[in-house]
């Protein structure tokens, strides 16, 4: 979709607009969201970062998903001007030729990992006033080298369900945190298997429940412990995907990705995929403390299974371990 075909349908009179979820835990989904709705999520952004009429706007995100559909609604609601250019994974390549910079971009967490390895790049990345990066987990090793740029770079919290994100987390500066503020009007709450419940009646009339466990503050604030689908109950013991991936990511050389198998003896197991050599990963296992979450199963695989948006492809991940029987 170009962005003249999505401006000329966001802006017909029908109040309903089809986006498409990311895929990331099974296939896409197609969903009618009101305009209005959109509207209110874009006025949020653009409140809280403090946007307005005449500020430039990044547009570096395909406008198949409510990320780049977002962008464009934003520069609508506040008069925005928008700089569109095509997704790609190093979207300051252009921009570091330039001499003013945009005031405003919204990335994926590989955009921005791309963007910190071109010295350019970063220069441009660190001159956007406010960076918002949504879709995923940024590592830590990213998260350092971010926290002293002296813009605003920000983590986002959300899904299509909501139009983009519902809370936000300050990545570089003094005031960076682990812990994401809601936006206003949401309220948040848990269940009883720790995972949050968003109540955003200007967003979506329905409670959401969703599937992230999560810390949850008595002041609204949160940390994210991983996806209750992405727990691994391995005799016994219950693993989340995401910290073991944490505690791997300085001991792995290749890009990898954590799964789950079923078992007979252990009921799952926890499986490697590496794109790197499955010897070399063995030897690098051996560094790990943890000896209840080291991977059973290592799988070389050319390309880790993403979504079209750069997450990780968990649904098509479990379908690859569950069709190799290699062992560590």
């Amino acid at each position: 979709m170009t962005l003249e075909e999505f401006t000329s349908d966001f802006l017909s009179s029908s109040p309903l607009i089809e986006v498409k979820t990311s895929g990331s835990t099974g296939t896409p989904k197609r969903m009618l969201v009101e305009k209005s709705r959109m509207r209110a999520s874009a006025r949020m952004t653009c409140d809280f970062l403090n946007l307005k009429e005449g500020d430039t706007a990044l547009l570096c995100m395909p406008l198949d998903y409510i990320a780049g559909k977002m962008m464009v609604v934003r520069a609508i609601e506040r008069g925005l001007r928008i700089i569109n250019i095509p997704p790609s994974g190093h979207p300051f390549a252009d921009i570091a030729l330039q001499q003013t910079p945009p005031t405003f971009a919204a990335i994926v967490p590989l955009q921005l990992y791309n963007t910190l390895l071109v010295e350019k790049e970063r220069q441009a990345l660190a001159n956007t006033k406010h960076v918002i990066v949504g879709g995923g987990a940024i590592s830590e090793e990213v998260e350092k080298q971010i926290r002293t740029f002296p813009n605003a770079i920000w983590s986002t919290y959300g899904m299509t369900e909501t139009l983009s994100h519902i809370a936000m987390r300050r990545l570089s500066g003094k005031d960076a945190s682990e812990w994401y503020t809601p936006m206003p009007g949401v309220s948040l709450s848990q269940d009883k298997d720790g995972c949050l419940i968003i109540n955003a009646p200007a967003l979506n009339p329905e409670t959401l429940i969703t599937n992230d466990i999560v810390v949850l503050r008595q002041d609204g604030t949160f940390r994210i412990i991983g996806r209750r689908d992405n727990v691994i109950c391995s005799g016994g013991v219950k693993l989340q995907i995401e910290e073991i991936e944490n505690e791997l990511l300085p001991l792995l050389s290749s890009p990898f990705m954590i799964t789950k198998k079923k078992d007979v003896k252990f009921g799952e197991i926890v499986v490697l995929l590496t794109e790197g050599n499955t010897e070399q990963a063995k030897a690098e296992l051996s560094e790990m403390k943890n000896k209840f979450s080291k991977p059973k199963l290592i799988i070389h695989i050319d390309k880790l299974p993403l979504t079209e948006t750069g997450k990780p492809a968990r649904a098509k991940a479990m379908e690859l371990a569950s069709r190799s029987s290699d062992s560590c």
